[in-house]
């Protein structure tokens, strides 16, 4: 995770972002702040990032890489405003040479924003997304270096600009998605490989609902999501509610500010 010091929204790149709707950094900063105190209270280790100046979106962690059994692809943003805080997540990896093994990326492609893993289904599957922000070339390159299948997902709703505002990895063997966020034959594909999943609604969606972390147990989202956290709590999972309205402002939410780190 990255604490949002210098959070601000200065330009729009995705349809979320209004460069006339001020942010309250401070707040920001709590908020951030609230989400790291109750995942490491639960016993999550939380490795925090440092801010660098002229990054505002560095608080969006989750964009800056992609790992699966300790192999690290790294990411390749589409837009300028963003390229430089590759080289931040680049140099964690480094850091850490006897846990990580990182492979720079030759694809555009927007780290856990646009890939997940769900580690029970099928033996282990990557579920990626193109057609917005990452580019298809990008799947073909992760699969290669990750050695693990691959499942490639258009996504074709602007709003759910990246995989994470669309779908997410429930448990170990199941998913929560919006079906509408993507094409019809993505549809069919999510439905043969997940005919369990959690159908979520347009109002979850846009609340940001499907940008959650879970760990199988307790499931962190926005406060914006009580209608869904009731249904999640009816099906045994344990939802935790945070506020992170000054997030949404940038576009993102719960997952959008974590890199999840599977050694």
């Amino acid at each position: 995770m990255c604490p949002p010091k210098n959070y601000v929204v200065e330009y729009a790149i995705n349809p979320w972002m209004d460069t006339t709707q001020p942010v309250d950094t401070d707040l920001a900063v709590k908020q951030w702040q609230q989400l790291h105190d109750v995942l490491a209270d639960l016993g999550h280790t939380v490795h925090v990032l440092e801010p660098k100046a002229g990054l505002p979106d560095m608080v969006f962690a989750a964009n800056g890489a992609f790992s699966v059994d300790g192999v690290v692809y790294g990411a390749q943003f589409k837009y300028p405003q963003r390229m430089a805080e590759a080289a931040a997540h680049y140099e964690f990896y480094l850091g850490r040479p006897d846990e990580w093994r990182f492979v720079a990326p030759t694809q555009t492609n927007e780290g856990e924003g646009d890939f997940t893993f769900v580690p029970g289904a099928h033996g282990g599957l990557i579920l990626a997304a193109y057609g917005l922000r990452t580019e298809p070339g990008a799947h073909a390159e992760a699969q290669e270096v990750l050695g693990r299948p691959l499942i490639s997902l258009r996504l074709v709703d602007p709003r759910f600009y990246h995989l994470d505002t669309a779908l997410a990895a429930i448990d170990d063997e199941n998913i929560i998605y919006y079906p509408a966020a993507f094409s019809e034959s993505s549809q069919v594909v999510l439905r043969q490989l997940f005919p369990d999943a959690i159908i979520a609604t347009e109002q979850d969606a846009l609340a940001f609902g499907l940008n959650l972390v879970s760990d199988g147990r307790n499931v962190f989202l926005n406060t914006e999501c009580s209608a869904l956290a009731q249904r999640l709590e009816g099906l045994g999972y344990h939802p935790i509610l945070v506020d992170l309205g000054e997030m949404k402002k940038g576009g993102g939410s719960v997952k959008c500010t974590m890199a999840e780190l599977r050694s």
